[in-house]
């Protein structure tokens, strides 16, 4: 099967091509520079030329306080974007997955958010997601819209990296400790994908495939300072920060922003288990995964 990956720069989409790549799939990769999804005539050219058998979106723009000055940029990228391929796909006959976000609710729900909870995004960035997860669905049925959280990777500006980098510059830090989610690596969010990717190639009738919007997320949920907390833990151990850096908690009004993260962005993927078996993973083996990288990368 050839898959197209759009936004094969970033996280997800480094993981996407070469775990694809590794399972013996035959992946495309577009990063910006070859594939602009918010120009339509790029969309439709590169999807002709390329003739792929799936489409996956991992483009997106997910600067969260930026988007406040940025609307249009936002916009074009997660509402237009999504649109064009979403009508391309259509008219080539391709399913389209789409990757999205937590941020498209409030957060103020007690529990996990399931895939019938009303959306109510705070921010554009949150807004620009859920319009894009609109636009996919009024232009093709043929479609996996997947939300996911706190998403995490070796490569790349994350929380984990960044909290590595402040780390090695003071001696404590402080992390909000009443905001919570679920941390989940770039790689068990491309390994879900081709799952289902896997699952599509091997109906035997395109009708009966479970379409639809689902929840990922890994496990145990926690919150920011519990993370940045597990994740000091490793990176003390590899000796890649001092033992005697202190971490501190504090609260969300403690540490303003822009705009204003949902208090709560926990996801039960109990949906995504019974339609494809594909169970939550433990986020901690992949931080373990993140830490090592970081330490081969500076030779500690």
């Amino acid at each position: 099967m050839k898959i197209l990956v759009t936004g094969a720069a970033g996280q997800v989409g480094q993981s996407l091509v070469q775990q694809g790549s590794m399972a013996g799939y035959n992946m495309l990769g577009y990063d910006r520079q070859q594939l602009d999804i918010s120009d339509r005539e790029s969309v439709l050219t590169v999807l002709k030329t390329a003739a792929p058998d799936l489409v996956i979106n991992a483009a997106a723009y997910t600067a969260v306080d930026r988007a406040e000055i940025e609307s249009c940029y936002a916009y074009a990228i997660n509402e237009q974007g999504p649109a064009f391929l979403a009508r391309t796909c259509e008219e080539m006959d391709i399913p389209l997955f789409h990757i999205s976000t937590d941020y498209v609710f409030a957060g103020d729900k007690q529990g996990a958010y399931d895939e019938e909870d009303t959306v109510r995004p705070s921010g554009v960035y949150g807004a620009s997601k859920e319009a894009g997860e609109r636009a996919v669905r009024k232009a093709t049925d043929r479609h996996i819209i997947l939300r996911t959280s706190w998403v995490f990777s070796p490569q790349g500006r994350c929380f984990p990296n960044t909290i590595l980098r402040l780390a090695a510059e003071r001696t404590e830090l402080s992390v909000v400790n009443d905001q919570w989610g679920g941390p989940t690596s770039a790689r068990a969010i491309a390994d879900v994908l081709l799952k289902i990717a896997a699952c599509y190639q091997s109906q035997d009738t395109v009708d009966s495939f479970p379409w639809g919007t689902y929840h990922f997320s890994q496990l145990p949920h926690l919150s920011w300072y519990g993370f940045a907390a597990r994740l000091l833990d490793f990176a003390k151990a590899e000796g890649l920060v001092s033992e005697g850096f202190r971490l501190h908690a504090c609260t969300t009004e403690d540490y303003p922003t822009a705009v204003s993260r949902p208090a709560n962005s926990t996801l039960a993927s109990d949906k995504l288990l019974q339609a494809f078996s594909i169970a939550p993973s433990n986020w901690e083996d992949d931080l373990q995964k993140l830490i090592e990288h970081q330490r081969h990368q500076f030779g500690a």
